[in-house]
C-alpha cells in the first residue's frame, strides 16, 4: 500500500516512533515480543498531518483504512462494534512521538449505546459493570468530543451519591447507574442541544477527529513549548480493544514504574485501584493503593507484573512507566513508555544501570537531560528550623517551596507574572491546569496518587508536588482549606516539602543543596568524555568558589563593572564620572585602584591557578549615576524648599552630567572599548589593578593565569590600541616587581562587524570570547529587555521563532556569525583560543553547536556548570556516533 495510514499492532515492527507515535511503536513492539497486549491498530502521525492539511477533515482514504483495520480487529476478537449480543468496545488514545502525559485526549468504552449496554450486561452477567462502563463512556465522550465541562457530570454524580447516602462510586448499583446515565444524557442535550450519538461508527470517527484536534489544544501547545517538542510532528491515534478493570473485586487497573521516579530506587513503584478503569488512577479522582498491596490481594498477578517490568526495562534499557489492567484475574499491558523522573532519580538510575551492566557509561550520560540538573542545585528545608506541620500527603515530587496559597490555575499564572511566588492548591489537577503548575512554585492536591496527572507533570518539570493529602479539606467557593484546627486562607504563606509530603504554615528557611555521590560520579564520567572545558561567569570570590565546587575549570567572564556596584564604592565611582578634568578623574581612579586590586587578589587566590577572563569596564557610565527622573523630582522639590541651597546646586550639577551622558540607544553607544578609547585612564587603572594583584598573589606562591578582555571591539584598530595599553602597563609592573606574568589579551566578539572581520582582529588577539547576548541583540536588532517584555514571547508562541534566541542560540543567523568568526580567526591565528560567555554557554543545544565549531570552552553561571559539563560530554558522544555512521560499513 503506497499511502498506508493505518497499521495493526502486529503489522509493523516497533521503534517507528515518528510514524506510529511513542505509544503505538511500543504497543507494536510489546505485541511482537509476546506480551499480553489487547489487540488493536494505530492511525499514524502522517494521517494527523494530512487531517490538518485538509482543513481538519479525515480523508476518504484514511477512513477506508480505519474501517478495514476495524474489520481485522473484529475478526481477531470475535466481537463486532455495535453488535447487540457480543459488542466490541475500544479505547481511543492519543500517542505523540514524544511522551506528553495527560496533554491530549482519551476516550474509553467506545461502542456503547442504549442497546449494546444491555448486551454487555447479559454477556458478562454483570449489569452493574455494564451500566457503570456506559456512564463512563458518556462522561468521557461528552467532555472530549462534545466539549461538555466534566465538572457538571462530577457535580451531578456527587449529588446523586449524597441523595442515596453513598460514600463512593463503587456503592452504586446497576439501577443507580441507569439513573445517572439518563441524567447525563439529559445534561448533554441541555448543554449542546443534541442527543448523545448512538451509532458506534459515528462515535469512532468523531473521537478520532477529537484526538487529532487535541494535538493543538492549549495544554498540549504549552507542554510542547516547555519541552521543546516540535509542533509539526502530529499525534498518532491508537484504537485498542477494551479490557475492563471495573468488573469486580478480581479486576483492577494501575500504573507501575520499574524504578522509583522520585528517588531512582531500584524497586517496583506504582499504584492501583480495584474495580476501576485506568482514568480513575491517572486523573486523581480516587486515591489508589500502593503497588505493594497488590502482592497480597492478587499474588499471581503481582508476580507476573514484576516479571513483565523486568523484561521491559531490560528490553528498552531504561526505566519504564507501565499502564496495566487486570480483568478477572488476567493481566494486560496497555502501554509502556520511558518514565518521567526527577533529576535525582535520573542520575541514580543511570549510574545504577551501569553498575548492573544494563548500559555503559556513555549510554548513561545520554539518558540524563542536562536541563534537569539544575533541579539538584536548589535549596531544601533546613531541618534545624522549628516548623508547624499542617498536614502530610504523598511525596509525589521532591523539592521544597514556599509561596502564597492560590486555588486557581489562572490566578497562579497571573500572580507569577507579577513576580509573586505561589503554591497551587487543588482537590485534583487536570491537564487544563498545566499553566498553573508551570507558574507555581509547587502544587498540592487533596486527591490523587503518586502517578496522578499533577505528580507526573510536576516530576517532569522538577517542581515540588504533594498529592493525595486527604487530611486537608479544600473549599474552593470560599478560597480556603482546613487542616485540623487550622484554616489557611487564600494568600496565606505555606512551605511544602515534596520529598516528605509535609505541609507547613509560614515560610521556613532553606539550606544549600548537597551533591550525591552518584551525581559526582556521573559528572566525572562527563569530564572523561570531552575536551571542551566548562568555565563559569563569576565576579566575586563567593561565585568563584561555587564555580569550583561545581567543577568549573576557570572563569570565562569576570565583569569588572559589578565590582563598582558596591554601595560603599558608588560615591567614588560617581566622583570619577563627574570629574571635569583628566586630573580629577585620575585622582578618583587612584582611590578605586586598591579596591579593584583587592577584588582581583581574592578571585585569583580562590581560583588557584585556573584561568580567569577579566572583562574591562563595559557598560555606559550613566548606569553608575542616579536615575534622571528621580533627580528631576529631587531638584524640583529642593528648589521649592530653598532655591539657593548648596545641596540644590550639587543636585543640579549631577542632573546636568546625567543629561550629558544620556544616550538615545546606550546599547549601541558610548560603552565597551569606546570608554577605553576616550578615557584610557579608566582601563589603565583596571589593568594596573590586575597586574598588581597578580604580583601579590604570586608572592604567596599561587599560580595565576589571567586573560584580559577588551569588550565590544568592532574594528581591529580599537583592539590594537587597547592591546598596547595593556602591554605597556604589564611591562611596567613586571619591571617593578620582577615577576613574569602569564596572561593573554583578547576580545569579546559581540557585533556583526567583529565576527565578519574576525581574521583582522585575530592578528591582535590571543583569544576570542563570543558575547552571544549582545551579538543576538545586534544581529536581530532586538533590545533584549524590550523584546522579551513586548513581542518575543508572542513570536515563540506563534511559531515565528522556534525558540527565544536569548535562551537558545539562533544557529541559523547569529550562529553563522559565530561560525564565521571562529573560522576566520583561526585561519589568521591558528593558536587562537575560542569560547562563549553568554548564558547560551549553559544551554544544551547551544553547547552542542559550540562543540561542533571546535570551541575550547563554554562559560555560564556557576549553577549551570554541572549541566554544561554533562551537555559537553553528550555533544562529544553524539559527534563521535555521527562520524561512525558516516564511515563505510564492512561485513
Amino acid at each position: 500500500m503506497d499511502n498506508q495510514f493505518v497499521f495493526m499492532f502486529d503489522q509493523s515492527e516497533g521503534g517507528k516512533k515518528e510514524l506510529l507515535g511513542g505509544k503505538g511503536a511500543n504497543l507494536a513492539e510489546m505485541t511482537r515480543i509476546g506480551l499480553p497486549v489487547p489487540y488493536g491498530f494505530t492511525i499514524t502521525t502522517v494521517a494527523c498531518n494530512a487531517y490538518y492539511d485538509a482543513g481538519q477533515i479525515i480523508s476518504p482514504e484514511v477512513e477506508s483504512q480505519v474501517l478495514e483495520a476495524l474489520r481485522n480487529l473484529e475478526s481477531r476478537t470475535g466481537k463486532q462494534l455495535g453488535d447487540l449480543a457480543n459488542p466490541l468496545l475500544v479505547s481511543v488514545r492519543s500517542g505523540a512521538v514524544h511522551s506528553m502525559p495527560g496533554m491530549m485526549d482519551t476516550v474509553l468504552n467506545l461502542g456503547m449505546n442504549d442497546e449494546t449496554v444491555k448486551g454487555m450486561a447479559e454477556l458478562t452477567n454483570n449489569p452493574r459493570f455494564s451500566y457503570d462502563s456506559y456512564r463512563r463512556f458518556i462522561q468521557m465522550f461528552s467532555n472530549v468530543v462534545l466539549d461538555v465541562d466534566n465538572y457538571i457530570f462530577e457535580q451531578r454524580l456527587e449529588d446523586i451519591r449524597e441523595e442515596k447516602g453513598y460514600h463512593s462510586d463503587t456503592e452504586l448499583q446497576a439501577d443507580d447507574w441507569k439513573q445517572v446515565i439518563e441524567e447525563f444524557k439529559s445534561l448533554v442535550y441541555k448543554t449542546k442541544k443534541r442527543s448523545f450519538p448512538q451509532d458506534p461508527k459515528e462515535q469512532l470517527f468523531l473521537t478520532i477527529n477529537a484526538v487529532f484536534d487535541s494535538w493543538n489544544n492549549q495544554r498540549a501547545f504549552l507542554y510542547r513549548r516547555l519541552h521543546d517538542i516540535p509542533g509539526h510532528l502530529g499525534t498518532a491515534v491508537n484504537i485498542q480493544s477494551m479490557v475492563f478493570g471495573n468488573m469486580g473485586d478480581d479486576s483492577g487497573t494501575g500504573v507501575a514504574f520499574t524504578r522509583n521516579p522520585s528517588t531512582g530506587e531500584s524497586k517496583l513503584y506504582g499504584e492501583y485501584l480495584i474495580n476501576a478503569q485506568g482514568e480513575d488512577v491517572v486523573a486523581g479522582i480516587r486515591t489508589p493503593q500502593p503497588i505493594e498491596s497488590l502482592q497480597k490481594e492478587m499474588p499471581d498477578v503481582y508476580q507476573q507484573l514484576v516479571n513483565t517490568c523486568e523484561l521491559l526495562e531490560n528490553h528498552y534499557k531504561d526505566m519504564q512507566d507501565i499502564e496495566f489492567t487486570v480483568e478477572r484475574g488476567n493481566l494486560y499491558i496497555l502501554q509502556t513508555r520511558t518514565g518521567k523522573r526527577t533529576a535525582q532519580a535520573a542520575i541514580r538510575i543511570a549510574v545504577e544501570m551501569v553498575k548492573e551492566k544494563i548500559m555503559d557509561q556513555r549510554e548513561a550520560l545520554l539518558r540524563v537531560d542536562p536541563d534537569q540538573i539544575s533541579q539538584l542545585l536548589h535549596h531544601r528545608i533546613d531541618p534545624e528550623q522549628k516548623r508547624e506541620q499542617l498536614a502530610v500527603g504523598l511525596p509525589a515530587s521532591p523539592g521544597a517551596a514556599t509561596g502564597q496559597v492560590v486555588f486557581d490555575a489562572d490566578e497562579a499564572e497571573e500572580l507569577s507574572k507579577d513576580g509573586k511566588k505561589v503554591i497551587l492548591v487543588r482537590p485534583e489537577t487536570t491537564p487544563d491546569d498545566i499553566h498553573g503548575i508551570v507558574a507555581a512554585q509547587a502544587t498540592v492536591t487533596s486527591r490523587g496518587g503518586m502517578t496522578s496527572h499533577a505528580a507526573v507533570v510536576a516530576r517532569g518539570m522538577g517542581k515540588a508536588c504533594i498529592c493525595g493529602c486527604d487530611s486537608i479539606k479544600i473549599h474552593l467557593e470560599s478560597n480556603q482549606f482546613i487542616a485540623g484546627p487550622t484554616t489557611v486562607n487564600h494568600g496565606d504563606t505555606i512551605t511544602i516539602d515534596g520529598s516528605t509530603g509535609e505541609i507547613f504554615l509560614g515560610e521556613i528557611p532553606m539550606i544549600e543543596p548537597e551533591l550525591s555521590e552518584e551525581f559526582q560520579l556521573l559528572l566525572s564520567w562527563s569530564d572523561e568524555e570531552t575536551n571542551m572545558g566548562v568555565r563559569a561567569n563569576a565576579d566575586n570570590p563567593v561565585d568563584a568558589e561555587k564555580a569550583l565546587e561545581f567543577g568549573a575549570v576557570g572563569i570565562g567572564l569576570c565583569r569588572t563593572e559589578h565590582m563598582f556596584m558596591d554601595a560603599s564604592r558608588i560615591p567614588t565611582v560617581q566622583n570619577m564620572i563627574l570629574s571635569e578634568t583628566t586630573k580629577e578623574r585620575k585622582d578618583a581612579l587612584a582611590q578605586l585602584l586598591p579596591m579593584q586590586q583587592e577584588d582581583f587578589e581574592q578571585i585569583f587566590e580562590t581560583m588557584q591557578g585556573y584561568p580567569i577572563t577579566i572583562r574591562l569596564l563595559d557598560p555606559p557610565l550613566h548606569e553608575f549615576l542616579p536615575d534622571k527622573e528621580e533627580l528631576l523630582v529631587d531638584v524640583t522639590r529642593m528648589h521649592l524648599e530653598d532655591p539657593h541651597s548648596s545641596e540644590l546646586q550639587e543636585k543640579q550639577n549631577l542632573l546636568r552630567k546625567v543629561r550629558l551622558l544620556e544616550e538615545s540607544n546606550p546599547m549601541l553607544g558610548h560603552r565597551g572599548c569606546r570608554l577605553g578609547m576616550m578615557y584610557p585612564e579608566i582601563y589603565e587603572m583596571q589593568v594596573m589593578a590586575i597586574f598588581n594583584a597578580m604580583s601579590n598573589v604570586m608572592d604567596k606562591g599561587i599560580d595565576v593565569k589571567s586573560e584580559i578582555m577588551i569588550p565590544l571591539v568592532s574594528h581591529v584598530n580599537e583592539l590594537k590600541k587597547m592591546r598596547q595599553l595593556v602591554i605597556n602597563i604589564g611591562e611596567q609592573v613586571q619591571e617593578e616587581t620582577g615577576h613574569v606574568f602569564d596572561y593573554l589579551i583578547g576580545t569579546m566578539i559581540e557585533t556583526p562587524r567583529a565576527a565578519l572581520t574576525a581574521d583582522q582582529i585575530a592578528e591582535e588577539a590571543d583569544f576570542y570570547s563570543f558575547g552571544t547576548n549582545d551579538l543576538t541583540q545586534t544581529t536581530f536588532g532586538f533590545s533584549r529587555d524590550d523584546a522579551e517584555g513586548k513581542f518575543l514571547q508572542h513570536y515563540v508562541e506563534s511559531d515565528v521563532l522556534k525558540r527565544n534566541p536569548f535562551v537558545s542560540l539562533d544557529q541559523e543567523g547569529v550562529g553563522k556569525l559565530v561560525e564565521s568568526g571562529v573560522k576566520l580567526g583561526r585561519e589568521a591565528n591558528p593558536t587562537l583560543k575560542a569560547g562563549i560567555c553568554g548564558e547560551h554557554g549553559g544551554e544544551k543545544e547551544s553547547i552542542q553547536f559550540c562543540f561542533d565549531l571546535g570551541m575550547d570552552y563554554v562559560s555560564c553561571s556557576p549553577f549551570r556548570v554541572p549541566s554544561a559539563r554533562l551537555a559537553a560530554a553528550q555533544a562529544t558522544i553524539r559527534n563521535e556516533r555521527k562520524n561512525c555512521l558516516k564511515e563505510p560499513q564492512y561485513n
